[in-house]
């Protein structure tokens, strides 16, 4: 008879006093990137602390608890709440949700907080934003709530157009984020599946091409032309008429 496997035990949660909590130098974080730390406090003054911060006891030199933690995941939310308290727009005491570790190491919270993190996919992106602004909600507004510009909102909105089964290709990986735009040009979904079934039997799957399809317009972006007349910047032999090449826009 196998032997059942042991069940896990998560670790526990509890609301920590702001002044309680100090940042570990345990966080691998070093560089800045994403989104401002001013811009994160905003965010957590108009819809609170989404999301938890992981933190671990500091012991004294006897391993007793002292009352204080440390932080090792969470550093960019601390130093949001931070800058909130500095402004005396939160409490000093007031309660954060935290998750309590005492196994492992902090780097290591800090490194699985991280790495495991995964960006929002475009097409999730698009649904999000197409459910805002179907709730009444402006695109500078859907672009200030997620930390992007109006122009990305406007972008994944674009999508609208574009059939459903598309869609689907692309979530599966069938086709790039370019391609799918591509789709764009012509609302009218029967062409584009058309359109999609005939690229998998061509070779011509630039997006330049793709727009040409749907609209009937030429497929090439550029077209080659020759100077035709004698010019001096030509290397070509003298009396003979140029032979350089160019490439125009149509």
């Amino acid at each position: 008879m196998a032997k059942s496997q042991p069940k896990i035990s998560l670790s526990a949660s509890r609301d920590i006093p702001f002044n309680k909590l100090v940042l570990s130098q345990a966080n691998v974080r070093r560089i800045k990137a994403g989104v401002a730390i001013e811009e994160l406090a905003e965010d957590i003054a108009r819809r609170t602390l989404l999301q938890s911060l992981t933190v671990r006891p500091i012991l004294d030199e006897s391993g007793a608890e002292t009352g204080m933690f440390e932080v090792p995941a969470g550093g960019r939310r601390y130093r949001a709440l931070e800058l909130l308290v500095k402004k005396k727009r939160l409490l000093r005491t007031a309660p954060i949700p935290c998750i309590v570790r005492t196994d492992g190491i902090p780097e290591e919270d800090s490194l699985a907080e991280n790495v495991q993190r995964a960006p929002l996919h475009p097409l999730d992106q698009f649904r999000a934003f197409l459910a805002l602004r179907e709730k009444g909600q402006a695109e500078e507004d859907i672009a200030a709530a997620f930390f992007v510009s109006p122009a990305i909102v406007r972008q994944r909105l674009r999508l609208a157009a574009v059939s459903e089964r598309l869609l689907e290709v692309y979530a599966e990986d069938g086709m790039t984020l370019e391609q799918l735009m591509a789709f764009t040009v012509n609302p009218d979904h029967a062409r584009q599946e058309q359109v999609c079934e005939a690229l998998q039997r061509s070779h011509a799957k630039e997006p330049y091409q793709i727009r040409g399809r749907p609209t009937g317009s030429p497929s090439s972006p550029r077209r080659r032309v020759t100077c035709g007349r004698y010019c001096r910047e030509c290397t070509a032999t003298a009396g003979r008429r140029c032979s350089r090449t160019a490439y125009r826009s149509p």
